[in-house]
């Protein structure tokens, strides 16, 4: 059986703990507050980032979730104090057997022998859509950049340049390059693209595909050649 000055040691860790429970949750964490107006002391999201607006989401799910932990904490000390009063206390529930007086003073709202105590499992195993999304194509193709150094594929990266074509959250004053303006936001906008070869990014071709003269950027290559003092930067020649 538990000695008696050990049910008055745990009964007086349980009540302390109990009224901090009881002020903890007194305002609930404000969760029973509006989530615009009272809790962010906003009057609209209408005019804020939506990465702003996901973090304060956030915190309230959090505050919400550890509302939710303090409740379940303070009825297994209520619990354990009603033990106490109807002389079960120290009992283990699963086999009737005295619960070790180091267990109660390390954790008093104990109902069980460790070995019955309730088991959390702790799961490692991965989403399953990380079987199949990948960041490079490569990895589908169960290739590996090393081996395969003749073909070209479609990876994350021009993913991401597609899709920063349409625009991003990034402006010209993100960089140090001054010069960049909102056409350029994109990684490696610079790149020249629809050509095999450079000499093919300076021609035109009309509807038909028939060629209709060179573009700006041969004036632009024309007069850096001048400048430069040389003849060309494509042909050796």
């Amino acid at each position: 059986m538990v000695r008696q000055e050990t049910v008055n040691a745990c009964k007086e860790m349980l009540e302390n703990r109990l009224q901090e429970l009881k002020q903890a949750l007194k305002d609930h964490f404000g969760v029973e507050m509006s989530y615009t107006k009272d809790a962010m002391g906003e009057l609209s999201n209408y005019d804020n980032h939506p990465g702003d607006t996901a973090t304060e989401l956030f915190e309230r799910e959090k505050d919400i979730a550890l509302n939710d932990h303090l409740e379940q904490e303070m009825k297994d000390v209520q619990a354990a104090l009603k033990r106490i009063e109807d002389g079960s206390f120290g009992i283990c529930k699963k086999s009737g057997k005295p619960i070790p007086e180091e267990r109660l003073l390390a954790m008093p709202t104990a109902e069980t022998l460790v070995e019955y105590k309730p088991q959390r499992m702790t799961l490692h195993d991965r989403p399953a859509e990380e079987a199949v999304i990948h960041p490079r194509l490569e990895d589908l193709e169960g290739k590996d950049d090393e081996e395969d150094t003749e073909h070209n594929f479609y990876d994350g990266e021009d993913t991401l340049q597609e899709l920063q074509a349409y625009g991003s959250s990034e402006t010209p004053s993100d960089f140090v390059n001054t010069e960049k303006d909102y056409d350029y936001m994109a990684v490696n906008s610079d790149e020249e693209t629809g050509g095999a070869q450079d000499i093919e990014n300076f021609l035109i071709a009309d509807i038909n595909g028939k060629f209709d003269g060179v573009n700006e950027d041969h004036e632009k290559y024309e007069d850096y050649l001048e400048d430069a003092d040389v003849k060309s930067i494509l042909y050796d020649e």
